[in-house]
């Protein structure tokens, strides 16, 4: 198998200011040209995660109270993965170029966590306009800003 390499370009920083990508000092010049999009697919790594026990996880009881009883792990969004890559689309509320902080309306990752890779989000490529979900999950919130809205405690087992 070949060996792969990840470096995180920063990290999560949650704190009374708000929620923030802080990058790597070397990686600030990445910035150029993402002002103008509003949001950015931020892909991370469930570092709380990544031991032998949470990657040998296939099968999890379902987390969703309208699911199956058990569910593949690649049918859920569970931290417990062969490799705990994350992706979130966070909105963008400002970018600090001169200090390489990216400030956030949201992200769920926990203060600290790495970050792997930034990509703007573009209709074009991100977003489907007509997708299929299963049945038990196909009344959820048609976007990111009606899913504030959405009762989501009545969907959750935890």
């Amino acid at each position: 198998m070949e060996k792969l390499s990840v470096n995180p370009i920063g990290k999560i920083k949650i704190c009374e200011e708000g929620m923030f990508i802080e990058l790597n000092k070397s990686y600030i010049p990445a910035l150029k040209g993402l002002d103008g999009f509003s949001h950015v697919d931020v892909i991370w790594w469930f570092d709380d995660c990544d031991n032998k026990e949470s990657r040998s996880v296939l099968e999890a009881s379902s987390p969703y109270k309208k699911g199956p009883s058990t569910l593949g792990i690649f049918a859920t969004r569970s931290p417990f993965r062969p490799n705990p890559i994350a992706l979130t689309a966070a909105q963008i509320i400002y970018i600090d170029h001169e200090n390489g902080r990216i400030q956030l309306a949201y992200i769920d990752a926990n203060d600290g966590t790495p970050v792997i890779d930034l990509k703007p989000y573009t209709p074009s490529l991100d977003r489907v306009e007509s997708p299929q979900l299963p049945e038990w999950c196909s009344h959820w919130p048609e976007s990111l800003e009606k899913s504030g809205e959405f009762n989501w405690e009545e969907e959750f087992n935890f």
